[in-house]
């Protein structure tokens, strides 16, 4: 079977979401399934059920949340440089039939991971594996490169009225 590369980006909320329901099909179907997260090092729900799926998750980002381009500090350079030396080798090792790449997009907007670097990922793919990668502010090119994209894109959102995140909905 040949895989596709996927890219959920968009402003609105959904694109890692989306990247855990496909999760929940692959795994029906059993296919393997690996989910590395850039910039996220905090302990969100889904991790728990991930963890009884026997889904490998790798986190490539610190406790601490990044607000800005300019809030950001020499371990998350070196955790997001891990991670992608990390997802070369489990993209070279062809041991997954889906691999999704949490937040991958929206590093490069920190400058955390280049598009070059995504675009190599996307070349080094194996035919048969089935490539997602989330976050806002995708390049252009890795629009151009990728096979399906999706847009979330906010219309209206509930935090505009102070609702903070919440466990099991947002977290």
């Amino acid at each position: 079977m040949r895989g596709y590369i996927h890219v959920y980006t968009g402003n609105g909320k959904g694109k890692t979401t989306a990247a855990l329901g496909l999760t929940v099909r692959a795994l029906g179907n059993d296919l393997k399934v690996y989910i590395g997260q850039f910039m996220k090092g905090q302990r969100y729900g889904e991790l728990n059920t991930l963890e009884r799926l026997g889904v490998p998750v790798e986190r490539f980002g610190t406790e601490s949340c990044i607000i800005g381009p300019g809030d950001v500090r020499e371990i998350d350079r070196i955790k997001a440089r891990e991670g992608y030396e990390r997802v070369k080798e489990i993209l070279l090792g062809e041991e997954f039939d889906l691999v999704i790449l949490d937040e991958i997009c929206v590093s490069t907007y920190f400058n955390l991971i280049t598009q070059e670097e995504i675009l190599h990922l996307m070349d080094i793919k194996p035919e048969g594996t089935e490539l997602v990668l989330t976050g806002r502010y995708a390049p252009k090119e890795v629009i151009e490169a990728a096979d399906l994209v999706t847009e979330m894109r906010e219309v209206k959102h509930y935090y505009n009225s102070g609702v903070m995140a919440r466990d099991g909905i947002e977290r």
